[in-house]
């Protein structure tokens, strides 16, 4: 019941993913309950616990990641065929996100969500301790309650969802990986919501709309140095962080209401809404410039987090190219 609730309301799961599979079969005589997608492009893999024992169901989903791991664009656009009847998941992702689905993004990253109406305390430590070590993996527990002729619906994560969406995008895929340097990438959606200008003129970068491009900003502290990319464009600055991430209705301007000074959006509707609101980590730019002066090169690093550690040789190779372009 439980699953035929999610796949007709996906956002009972997280208003920030999109269902592109169904009991996918992966050829090894299991099958996946759910597979989502989020706005990266990274896998989510939802297991129902069912009448599985806790243990039981922790190791398959484990198992099942394990073949997650091994998908390729084309593998994961196949299940997407399979499920939505031949639809395209470039086209529907594009419609479902409004951005254009980058394949290189796809699969670069997963995370593991295990569904339950209760686990038990071993249980519950081998997960935490698995995301402690780095696995993307978390419980949601969901309860049904009938009254009168409803139905009623609650549901509790074990560990905070933006801290293990943070670890899926820090740990990243298997291959050619390297330790981090050290600076960390910041994708700064300059569109509607949000004015690059702006962001120069009073030093700070920003995300929202939804916890998925809020939480990864928790990621920057103080004195941290970050590479700023408008998507599509290019780089367009570097500076150092001088702030920790603020809601929009906390943070201040020269002393005022940062909503009362700037003109973009910021998805200032949902100022006083924790999960949509948009939140801002001020920075002091080193250098930053104009977006028609955007640098953007073949091979360059991209990522549609809106903060991640990059562990790839490209995001080595570009903050050196940067470095002699803009220090």
């Amino acid at each position: 019941m439980l699953e035929d609730m999610i796949v007709a309301q996906p956002r009972i799961l997280s208003s920030e993913w999109m269902l592109i599979g169904r009991q996918v079969d992966t050829g090894y005589g299991g099958r996946i309950d759910l597979l989502a997608i989020a706005p990266d492009g990274s896998l989510v893999l939802v297991e129902l616990k069912r009448d599985r024992t806790p243990r039981e169901v922790v190791a398959q989903a484990l198992d099942y990641a394990a073949w997650i791991d091994g998908l390729d664009a084309d593998d994961v656009a196949g299940v997407y065929r399979r499920f939505r009847n031949g639809r395209s998941l470039s086209s529907d992702f594009q419609q479902r996100f409004g951005q254009v689905l980058n394949e290189e993004m796809i699969n670069q990253s997963h995370q593991v969500v295990i569904v339950a109406a209760a686990l038990d305390a071993s249980s519950e430590r081998i997960v935490n301790y698995l995301n402690d070590r780095g696995v993307a993996i978390n419980v949601l527990f969901f309860q049904v309650f009938d009254c009168d002729e409803t139905q009623l619906l609650s549901r509790a994560w074990l560990i905070d969802p933006g801290d293990v969406q943070v670890q899926a995008a820090s740990t990243g895929k298997r291959g050619e990986k390297e330790p981090w340097n050290g600076e960390y990438y910041v994708s700064f959606g300059a569109d509607g919501q949000r004015s690059w200008d702006e962001a120069v003129k009073y030093g700070f970068v920003s995300g929202g709309g939804g916890t998925w491009y809020s939480n990864s900003l928790r990621m920057l502290s103080e004195g941290d140095r970050i590479w700023a990319k408008i998507p599509g464009k290019g780089f367009v600055g570097v500076g150092r962080v001088t702030g920790s991430r603020t809601p929009a209705k906390d943070f201040l301007i020269e002393n005022r209401p940062a909503l009362s000074v700037l003109q973009a959006g910021y998805h200032r509707e949902f100022s006083e809404d924790p999960e949509k609101s948009e939140y801002f980590v001020s920075v002091e730019w080193k250098n930053a410039l104009p977006e028609a002066q955007a640098i953007q090169e073949v091979g360059m690093f991209g990522n549609q987090n809106t903060v991640c550690k990059p562990t790839t040789p490209s995001w080595r190779k570009t903050v050196e190219k940067l470095k002699e372009a803009l220090l």
